[in-house]
């Protein structure tokens, strides 16, 4: 029994032991396995990296021996077996080719490269990951077609590859990825049919095809996708009838865009079957017949669009749909326009939708008068009722819809007189009421649009004189257009505070008297025509400071006096028309006189010389001529030496009498400015730290309000003990007093005192900006107001263009031109409608008036000035302030403002700044290196959230598909916008932009993103 269990027992160790050797042969092989799959992903890292030709912020670096290949950048490997799961470089600006040996990351399960430069063909290798569950590849340049291997990825769950240069067709191997949640391949180059296969996608929330070149009609298969929630085939070259089946086959549907497509036939009534229908948008097809008068039983619309189509017939009740629309309660945007609706607007209207946002019914054949009822809409912001047949007056009850911002009544039979009531529209923007009938004067009660950027009442009976509430409004920066009424009288002088105008047109109209001088504060006109009036007198010579005039048409009128020299000094005037007047003398020979093409003189008949090829006469010499016309030889002497007495006396009398005047002036601010000390002192809390608001290099800024409810202010207190900072004191008091433009920081007083203990206190006095400087807005920081803000494209441009004129106002319109020597986010100040001042002026410099603008020497030292990152490199070579010098800091404002990143920002050392880096990225790889929060915010990371942000991404492309504006604006204007701020930048002061040209620029890129805005504003105002 003993032996038995002996034996047993050793039988039992060796099987123990065999175990254990068993065992430990086992992890010696796993660990050498994951120790040689490490090393292969290791090494696919190292040829990925290899396939990189630029790498601007350095990411490549950190991928080095000195650490492991799972802490490198954008890399996240498996904790347990240091495999690699991501790998993400989303937005790094790196150009290259994809390696074929990332197929030996087997373990990955997301691959991110979205927005970068890649480039060349997608490699089949793809294939190999098996476990991949996110592909982005989103904005980049790959071409050739999508890799049939990719459709053993069968875990795949996104799968972005728009915005490339994709070619092919849509793979039918797709509908074998049943996983898929988004898949997006808009704005490639593929063509042919969307395969039916993608029917089989269940689990489908997010399909993108758009822009692409694809045709056919939508297969039927796709319609019985049972949980799809977007569906976007924007901009291709489909056509086709939409099934009659639709609403059967699309149960789940919530969100529909067919839009820019050439879809035809009429809307099926089994669409009112998909009562999950949120968005319904089909504008820009060809669909034909009515809407179903069953659509409002889609009661959880939020959008239907169905402009620009073929629908309706011309005839009454083709609006008739509107009364089931009352049901849906939600509903925020009907877009109607550019189709053949008949019939009246029924009184049905007043009952939709208390979120009605935006009403488009424009470009039909609608008649009658708008109902009373529609004051009833108070949410509405765009109302569009412009190219119709309406008739009648305009209701009093518009002016009740408070948050209006757009209307549109032009085009139609509108008669009557403008009801004043419109001017309680104080959120309106642009208002047209153009080519209709109405009559009687213009309400002066429109003066209190204050937001209003554009005003038209072209073609209309309206008479009397035009209110000086109406040319006050600053606002106004496309244009105003009374042209074509029986408007008369003389033009306020208030028309010198439309100091944002584009473009003026008061044409055709009984205005008489002169042209007012203070047209010159019109710094931002373009367009000015005065043509078919009255006007007299001489041409003003203010309009010299108009120089960003492009056309100026003052023909037919009754203008006397010589044509002013300084029309042809402009670089930016096109065109000029001065024909039928009574101009008199010889004709200038410079700028646009040399071309006869672009000028027009008919009818001065006074008028001489010029150009050949206007066929003038010569001019005699005019001198003479003056004696012997208007001079006996025998008086010649006596009148003359009375002339010269009764000359010189004038000028001593108005000499004395302007000198008294200056005097009183100068005595009376001096009383209505004086602040003491202790008013200071009192009004900041005794300088408390709760009231600063900013610190530099010479002081402090404090925030106070003077006594008795005074205005809010801004103290700059002086650090006397700081070297430079009273020499800093005096020199900003020097250039304050002599400068003033709606852009530079306006102060109120200069205090020059001594404080408690009998120290010595200077300080300035400002008007206080309530949204702080720039530098808040772009670079905040977690205690800042700021923080959870962003500033658009269009108050970014605004910004940038109002920095642009205070420097244009400093170089060319002052007495002595005047450098600014520090401009930089945090020397401009936002008041409270996000106007940008320009602020501090203690490194200022004035300049002599000698040779040209572009070789002025400083009267002060040549000691470097200005802030690191803004100081033109000249100014480190010796060179002296020049108004070139505050051209260059201008130009890496304007790159700062719109990157969002500071000149010294680290991505730029080594060599490459910030002008360089920008340069590079022109013209195709902008939008890569642009501040994103200027549209879209911030992406979003984990699973659930990418889902989502892919989603919002898909509707952001259905919002490009359909709105131009965004396509213009993206391509265009921030392209044009970064190229002025390369320009302005340049090493060279010679290669830099005129200050004046970047302001006209800068408005022509305005100008055409709202124009754009206008002409796409219903889809526009979807997006809103």
């Amino acid at each position: 029994m003993s032996h038995y269990c002996v034996n047993f027992m050793k039988s039992k160790v060796s099987y123990i032991l065999f175990g254990l050797s068993l065992f430990c042969m086992t992890l010696c092989f796993h660990f050498e396995t994951a120790t040689t799959s490490s090393q292969t992903d290791l090494h696919a890292l190292l040829d990925f990296k290899n396939h990189i030709i630029e790498d601007p912020f350095h990411i490549m670096s950190s991928w080095n021996d000195s650490i492991h290949h799972c802490n490198w950048t954008g890399i996240t490997c498996n904790i347990s077996n240091e495999r690699v799961i991501y790998l993400n470089l989303n937005t790094q600006g790196l150009v290259g080719t994809i390696t074929p040996y990332i197929g030996n990351l087997t373990f990955l399960t997301q691959l991110n490269l979205s927005f970068n430069s890649f480039h060349g063909e997608l490699p089949q290798e793809f294939g190999r990951l098996l476990f991949l569950k996110r592909l982005s590849i989103y904005s980049n340049y790959f071409s050739g077609n999508i890799p049939s291997n990719l459709s053993h990825c069968t875990q795949l769950i996104v799968l972005a590859a728009g915005v490339n240069n994709l070619t092919g067709t849509i793979p039918t191997w797709v509908g074998n990825l049943s996983s898929l949640v988004g898949f997006s391949l808009r704005r490639n180059n593929l063509h042919g049919n969307i395969p039916h296969e993608l029917g089989f996608l269940s689990r489908l929330r997010i399909l993108g095809l758009g822009e692409n070149y694809l045709s056919g009609i939508v297969p039927s298969s796709v319609y019985n996708i049972s949980s799809i929630s977007t569906f976007s085939v924007t901009q291709n070259h489909l056509h086709g009838n939409i099934p009659d089946d639709i609403g059967f086959t699309l149960p789940n549907l919530q969100v529909f865009f067919c839009g820019f497509n050439n879809f035809a036939g009429t809307i099926p009534t089994s669409l009112v079957n998909s009562s999950k229908l949120e968005n319904l948008e089909f504008s820009k097809n060809g669909l034909v017949g009515n809407i179903p008068k069953s659509i409002g039983l889609l009661n959880g619309l939020t959008i239907l669009n169905f402009e620009s189509n073929r629908l309706g017939s011309s005839r009454p009740h083709d609006l008739g749909f509107l009364d089931s629309l009352v049901n849906c309660s939600v509903l925020e945007y009907l877009g109607l326009e550019g189709n053949y609706f008949g019939g009246e607007i029924p009184n049905s209207i007043a009952n939709l939708s208390a979120q009605l946002h935006s009403l488009t019914l424009g470009s039909n054949q609608i008649y009658g008068s708008i109902p009373v009822g529609i004051g009833n809409l108070s949410n509405l912001a765009i109302l569009e009722l412009d190219n119709n047949l309406l008739s009648g007056s305009v209701p009093n009850a518009l002016g009740m819809l408070q948050n209006l911002q757009e209307l549109y009544l032009g085009g139609n039979k509108f008669s009557g007189g403008i009801p004043s009531s419109i001017g309680n529209l104080s959120s309106l923007t642009k208002l047209y009421m153009e080519l209709n009938y109405f009559e009687g004067s213009i309400p002066s009660s429109l003066g209190n649009c204050h937001k209003l950027l554009l005003l038209s009442l072209s073609n209309n009976k309206l008479n009397g004189i035009i209110p000086k509430e109406i040319v006050s409004i600053s606002s106004l920066a496309i244009f105003l257009d009374v042209s074509n009424n029986s408007l008369s009288g003389t033009l306020p002088s208030e028309v010198g505070k439309l100091v944002n105008l584009g473009e003026l047109d008061l044409s055709d109209n009984n205005f008489s008297g002169i042209i007012p001088s203070s047209f010159g504060s019109c710094t931002s006109l373009e367009q000015l025509y005065l043509q078919d009036n009255y006007f007299e007198g001489n041409i003003p010579h203010t309009l010299q400071k108009l120089r960003g005039l492009e056309d100026i048409d003052l023909s037919h009128n009754n203008l006397s006096g010589m044509i002013p020299e300084f029309l042809g000094d402009s670089i930016v005037l096109q065109h000029l028309n001065l024909s039928y007047n009574n101009l008199e003398g010889e004709i200038p020979k410079n700028g646009i006189f040399k071309n006869a093409t672009a000028i027009s003189i008919y009818g001065n008949k006074k008028l001489c010389g010029g150009v050949l090829e206007l066929n003038l006469p010569p001019c005699r010499n005019r001198k003479t001529s003056l004696v012997q016309k208007f001079l006996a030889p025998k008086l010649a002497i006596p009148i003359v030496s009375a002339f010269v007495f009764l000359l010189f006396l004038s000028c001593f009398l108005a000499f004395l009498m302007v000198k008294r005047s200056r005097k009183k002036t100068s005595r009376r601010e001096d009383l209505e400015l004086q602040i003491s000390y202790s008013v200071i002192a009192k009004c900041t809390g005794g300088f408390s730290q709760d009231n600063l608001i900013g610190s530099g290099s010479f002081g402090s800024v404090y925030k106070g309000t003077l006594p008795n409810d005074g205005p809010t202010i801004a103290i700059k207190v002086l650090n006397l003990e700081q070297r430079g900072a009273s020499r800093s004191f005096i020199d900003e008091c020097k250039v304050l007093k002599n400068i003033r433009h709606r852009n530079l920081l306006k102060i109120i007083t200069a205090i020059a005192s001594v404080d408690y203990q009998g120290n010595d206190f200077k300080a300035l006095v400002f008007d206080f900006m309530s949204n702080g400087s720039l530098e808040c807005w772009l670079h905040p920081t977690n205690n800042m107001q700021h923080q959870t803000k962003t500033l658009t494209f269009i108050q970014r441009l605004n910004i940038a263009i109002d920095v642009a004129s205070a420097l244009e106002y400093l170089h060319h319109s002052c007495q002595t031109a005047i450098v600014h020597c520090d401009i930089k986010p945090s020397n401009v100040l936002l008041d409270n409608d996000m106007v940008a001042h320009v602020a501090d002026f203690g490194l200022s410099t004035f300049l002599y008036e000698e040779s040209s603008n572009f070789s002025i020497q400083s009267t002060m030292s040549s000691t470097l000035k200005g802030s690191i990152g803004y100081v033109p490199p000249e100014y480190g070579m010796g060179g002296k302030a020049s108004i070139l010098g505050d051209i260059y800091s201008y130009g890496i404002l304007l790159l700062e403002i719109f990157t969002g990143k500071r000149p010294t920002d680290e991505a730029f050392e080594g060599g490459i700044g910030i002008q360089q880096f920008i340069a590079m990225a022109l013209p195709n790889h902008v939008m890569d290196i642009i501040d994103p929060s200027i549209f879209f915010g911030q992406e979003l990371d984990d699973e659930n959230q990418q889902v989502e942000g892919e989603e919002n991404a898909l509707r952001r492309d259905f919002d490009i598909d359909v709105e131009t504006r965004y396509k213009c604006l993206m391509n265009d204007g921030i392209v044009s916008v970064i190229q002025i701020g390369v320009s302005c930048s340049a090493n060279s002061p010679n290669e830099r932009m005129h200050i004046s040209e970047v302001v006209n620029k800068l408005h022509t890129i305005k100008n055409s993103f709202i124009r754009i805005r206008h002409s796409t504003h219903a889809t526009h105002r979807t997006v809103s």
